[in-house]
């Protein structure tokens, strides 16, 4: 079954335009970082009953020369994980059919995570952009690249706002907690996927 959004960028998302290629767990199984200094590995456990129903997967940040790991975060279905350079991670967690959130992970621990989704998203963003996000059913966040202090993601999804769909480009800076976004001007949905232009959106 294809991941919701990767249709516009491939399986491994190749081509958009993050420092590496995204795989996607728990199918890949690890995924060292460029230089070697970091392994990503995925976990297995039974959630309880009360929590999920299937299997809860974890993924494992293991430092290669020590042999020193720690838990990153917990994930159900799949998650699209990528290294961008050596030090950050990007993951793209799919948390149902009807939305995704993006997670920043620092490879040394130096900075806490940083967690987008809709509900973040909604705060963010300018008043007159809200709409899209609070009256849409399906809205999926996917992380990019990060470059330097900068996060690129991937907003889109559809619902009763935008029957026909809607795509941003937002860029998060990592260090002040602010967002801008580019909106689509026009987007025609065919078979499952999106077309669009891009304008600017000022807040």
């Amino acid at each position: 079954m294809p991941l919701p959004g990767v249709g516009d960028c491939g399986l491994g998302f190749r081509n958009c335009n993050s420092a590496a290629p995204f795989v996607v767990f728990p199918k890949a199984g690890q995924l060292p970082s460029p230089d070697g200094r970091f392994i990503l590995r995925n976990a297995d456990r039974k959630a309880p009953l009360s929590e999920y129903v299937g299997t809860l997967h974890s993924l494992i940040l293991e430092e290669a020369g020590s042999g020193r790991s720690r838990e990153l975060c917990d994930y159900v279905g799949v998650a699209a994980v990528a290294w961008a350079k050596n030090d950050f991670i990007i993951v793209t967690q799919y948390v149902s059919k009807r939305t995704s959130r993006a997670l920043v992970f620092v490879a040394d621990n130096s900075r806490d995570p940083v967690v987008i989704d809709k509900a973040s998203l909604t705060v963010l963003v300018p008043i007159n952009l809200r709409p899209q996000l609070r009256e849409n059913d399906r809205v999926f966040v996917e992380g990019s690249q990060v470059e330097g202090k900068t996060l690129t993601l991937r907003v889109w999804g559809y619902g009763q706002h935008d029957p026909n769909g809607f795509r941003w480009r937002c860029e998060y800076n990592l260090l002040e907690n602010t967002i801008s976004c580019e909106a689509s001007k026009s987007i025609t949905r065919t078979g499952g996927r999106s077309q669009a232009r891009f304008g600017s959106l000022n807040s």
